[in-house]
């Protein structure tokens, strides 16, 4: 995947000065967590297609955070050099290393999420450690 860093890195938030949006959210609210996906979509100027690519791919992530990682999760968005950065952060603890790079099995029934938002976004970086997952899905914006 293009961009994707060594998940033993640390995560780095947001460039200096960039404005960031965001919330901590449980199960219940995954709604809210694709309601605030698609308007940072829009805010960001991406196109139907796009925003929904962008939907789907946020709310794989952010439930497999509330229902694999913690109860509470938190998503932040900002703009770094014209993308749309959606980051999630669970206090789990990351045990599986393949990071959704390998094709579920045609006749899956789960385990496909990592694998769709790496198909639906410009790049995936995860950064396991001790005290919590972060996952930074990038879109390509308009530019």
């Amino acid at each position: 995947m293009n961009g994707e860093t060594d998940p033993r890195t640390r995560a780095t938030g947001p460039p200096p000065g960039a404005r960031v949006s965001g919330f901590e959210f449980t199960l219940s609210g995954l709604p809210e967590v694709r309601f605030f996906a698609e308007a940072q979509a829009r805010e960001a100027g991406l196109h139907d297609d796009e925003a929904g690519d962008l939907v789907l791919a946020v709310n794989e992530v952010a439930t497999n955070a509330v229902t694999h990682g913690s109860p509470t999760a938190r998503v932040r968005s900002w703009s770094d050099g014209g993308d749309l950065v959606i980051e999630i952060y669970d206090r789990g603890v990351w045990t599986d290393e393949d990071y959704g790079r390998t094709r579920p099995a045609p006749n899956a029934t789960r385990g496909m999420g990592l694998w769709v938002a790496r198909l639906l976004s410009a790049s995936v970086q995860f950064h396991p450690e001790d005290d919590g997952t972060t996952v930074i899905l990038r879109f390509s914006g308009k530019g």
